[in-house]
């Protein structure tokens, strides 16, 4: 379950970064803006899925 889940998260990881990119590119952030909003975009939804895990794991 643990493989199985890490391949899950990579691919969500991927998609929400596509979606930030576009995001960026459609509210036009500038360069040096950018690596931030992706890092706290990152962040959040390592946290989320870290939660969710230990969530899956414990029920």
């Amino acid at each position: 379950m643990l493989i199985f889940f890490i391949f899950f998260a990579v691919f969500i990881l991927f998609c929400i970064n596509k979606l930030t990119n576009s995001l960026c590119l459609v509210r036009e952030i500038p360069e040096d803006r950018q690596t931030k909003v992706f890092r706290t975009i990152n962040v959040l939804v390592t946290i989320l899925l870290i939660s969710s895990y230990i969530e899956i794991l414990f029920t």
